[in-house]
């Protein structure tokens, strides 16, 4: 027992004399004099050249002093959040130890034990990695500030800082896009939706989840009578208020210039580098990005004029869209618009999160690059006849075949018969093949003759598919596309960049045979109106139809089109289509025109190349005397045929005398 006992004072001295170690080391290295002002500091996107293109902040200067917050909102947070906060001193024991018996007792982890000022410390001081230093970081900080500051002015920072969901940093902005109320406004239900939100912002966002707010509002108001905030009746009539949301003006604070760029920044910001959005909002980074801004401001230009976009079948809603511009030397995105009308901080993107069906636009990339691989030549015939594979039966859109046509032509004219057949002949093993090299992503259900006109599970992006697209216009070579170069703190340290990855597509002797049929259906076909004037421009339209029977119309028009220097992907349609709401155009009047009118603009400033690949209209030419000569031959012969029947008919007239 001696001997134990020992042991145990030995371990116990070691413990204490490393906690006073490590207490000293953070009490000389934590400074948070000044963590008020790094509050303030927002963060800043850099273009392509250097220079400062947007500012984002979730910063204290739009908050609410803790004087102008009613008391039951304050209550409401504590409550739920923390509410032994007035008893600790930065760190609560008791609420660690209960949470360690919970979680052992399920197994798993059920509940923390972090105090609002952790919290606080968290969002606005850390790292986001989850490390043994950060947590005793967290430890020593959370004192400090708990020496350093009063608990109204923790709570104040902490009401300011939190995330409430919905594009919604600060208490204040909450009321405002939940209730377009004040702060001081606020009844007791309110506040306690407001204070359950904090838990969960994504998932318990009002507006995605009513259902789910209100039934954590009522533990809320359950807990402030639990302790001591409100009376059983108060708690009762609380929970009997029906949720009645309201969004306010200015609903998008965070909205500088270029939103939909911005957004898609801090995407890949959180997705590829870790980072988490609140501390990308507060910590006063330095964002540079392969922005081009005049380029940007074409898009947005023309996605701001109504008239540039197609006709649909109600005015209810609009017709959405959404715009990538990739240099596909780089994959860098010089330009990006998500979608029209009102912008919403981090929602829909139209040009990243859409999935839709691409349509005929997939057919160079599933159907006609592996054949080219596979040794066909652009000029052999494919046969354009109706026909089945098992139970599929495709049509050409124009309900007309020629039994054959020049593999160009089927490209130019988009033929749907040709290049389901042309898929079934190399293999739909090939086709899949080069969507991967492509960069597109399909489903195991998508294994079938289908996928050649673009039908597909899930769909694909804009983005997706001018990465892919890149990769004509860069000799066979795929660049993963990216907006970040590099991601800097507040005082210049590098904490993130950009790795290139370099995809090799295909040869660029393929590419040089599929630029001159996708020039020539910019030239020659479908994609005329997407041509711009002293530029060589290649590309693929594509369509999808309704899929309600008894329905014309279009549900997907796509352009993806490309010059040497940049590549472009446009979709246009409805976010959700059904009899009341769909296109009643196609791709070659909708989407190639949007493509048409951003390019004009977009390359105002870019030196114009040359794909150095075959012009196919003298092969046009060359088919159309042929076709000519045939049917003056099958004309003759028909008029043969004629003469000899009427002789037939003379020899065998009996004479009446």
């Amino acid at each position: 027992m001696k001997g134990l006992l020992k042991i145990g004072l030995i371990i116990l001295s070691i413990i204490v004399v490393v906690g006073v170690g490590l207490f000293i080391y953070f009490k000389q290295t934590v400074d948070i004099s000044n963590l008020q002002d790094q509050l303030q500091q927002p963060t800043k996107i850099y273009d392509e050249d250097g220079n400062v293109a947007s500012t984002i902040t979730a910063n204290k200067s739009e908050g609410v002093a803790i004087e102008e917050i009613p008391d039951h909102v304050i209550q409401a947070v504590v409550s739920i959040e923390d509410h032994r906060f007035y008893e600790h001193h930065g760190i609560d024991y008791q609420a660690i130890t209960r949470a360690m018996v919970k979680n052992v007792k399920a197994k798993g982890v059920v509940e923390g034990g972090s105090t609002l000022t952790q919290q606080l410390v968290k969002i606005t001081m850390l790292e986001s990695d989850r490390t043994l230093k950060r947590k005793i970081e967290e430890f020593f900080i959370a004192q400090e500030m708990e020496s350093t500051y009063t608990k109204d002015e923790i709570l104040e920072m902490y009401v300011n800082q939190v995330y409430f969901g919905h594009g919604a940093w600060g208490l204040k902005k909450a009321a405002n896009i939940y209730f377009s109320k004040d702060v001081s406004e606020l009844t007791i239900a309110e506040g306690a939706l407001l204070a359950g939100v904090i838990n969960l912002p994504s998932k318990l966002d009002p507006y995605k989840n009513p259902d789910g707010a209100v039934k954590r509002r009522d533990l809320v108001l359950s807990r402030m009578t639990e302790h001591g905030y409100l009376t059983e009746k108060e708690a009762t009539s609380a929970k009997k208020e029906k949720l009645s949301l309201l969004l306010g003006e200015n609903t998008d604070p965070l909205k500088g210039k270029y939103p939909y760029y911005v957004d898609h920044v801090l995407s890949e910001a959180t997705s590829k580098y870790g980072l988490e959005l609140q501390e990308l909002l507060t910590r006063g980074y330095k964002i540079h990005t392969t922005l081009n801004q005049p380029m940007q401001q074409a898009a947005e230009t023309v996605y701001s004029e109504d008239g540039n976009f197609p006709a649909g079948t109600s005015d209810d809603k609009l017709v959405q869209s959404g715009t990538v511009l990739l240099q596909p030397k780089t994959g860098g995105i010089k330009a990006l618009v998500g979608g029209r009308g009102e912008h919403q901080f981090m929602g829909y993107n139209r040009a990243t999160q859409l999935k839709r069906s691409p349509g005929s636009s997939i057919k160079p990339l599933v159907a006609y690059t592996p054949a080219i691989e596979e040794g066909y030549e652009i000029t052999d015939s494919i046969k354009d006849e109706k026909m089945k594979f098992g139970n599929y039966e495709p049509t050409n859109l124009n309900g007309t075949y020629k039994g054959e046509v020049p593999m160009y032509e089927a490209v130019m004219n988009s033929l749907n018969v040709p290049t389901v057949w042309l898929l079934n002949e190399i293999g739909i093993d090939k086709g899949l093949d080069s969507l991967k090299r492509f960069g597109i992503p399909y489903e195991k259900n998508d294994r079938n003759l289908s996928i050649a006109l673009g039908g597909m599970e899930k769909g694909v992006s804009p983005l997706q598919m001018a990465g892919a697209f890149s990769a004509f216009a860069n000799e066979g070579n795929r660049y993963d596309a990216h907006a970040i170069i590099k991601i800097e703190d507040a005082d210049g340290k590098e904490i993130a960049v950009w790795k290139e990855k370099k995809t090799k597509v295909t040869s660029k002797d393929v590419v040089d045979k599929m630029n001159a049929m996708l020039l020539g259906t910019v030239k020659y076909g479908t994609a005329e109106n997407a041509a711009v004037t002293g530029y060589e421009v290649a590309g693929k339209t594509g369509s999808t139809q309704v899929p309600i029977e008894g329905i014309s119309g279009v549900k997907d028009q796509w352009f993806v089109g490309y010059t040497p220097n940049l590549v472009g992907a446009v979709w246009a349609g409805y976010d959700k289509t059904d009899k009341k709401h769909h296109l009643t155009t196609h791709s070659s009047q909708g989407s190639a025109i949007i493509f048409q009118k951003i390019m004009a603009q977009a390359l105002k400033n870019e030196t114009t190349e040359s794909f150095h690949a075959e012009d196919i209209g003298p092969l046009i030419a060359e088919q159309k005397e042929k076709e000519e000569e045939e049917e003056r031959k099958q004309y003759w012969i028909d008029k043969g045929n004629e003469i000899k029947e009427g002789l037939g008919k003379w020899k065998s007239w009996d004479i009446p005398w």
